[in-house]
């Protein structure tokens, strides 16, 4: 799974709070680790998570647009 917060969603850097959020509910439906059989699940779930809080904060998806996913 990558490590770019845009990328984990699977959206675009213009995507809206909604398209996030849309995105977010799908994958973490995917990757719970309650339901999911992927031994990496936990891992990923929690990967989803992050770029959902990060991507739906204003001032932190401007500062992770500004700096990168290496030196945010």
């Amino acid at each position: 799974m990558s490590e770019d917060f845009y990328e984990v969603l699977g959206v675009t850097r213009d995507a809206s709070e909604e398209d996030i959020q849309q995105a977010y509910r799908e994958k973490a439906r995917e990757y719970h680790p309650d339901v999911s059989d992927d031994p990496d699940a936990e891992q990923k779930f929690k990967k989803v998570k992050k770029a959902k809080e990060v991507l739906n904060d204003e001032e932190q998806r401007q500062l992770y647009d500004q700096l990168g996913h290496d030196r945010y």
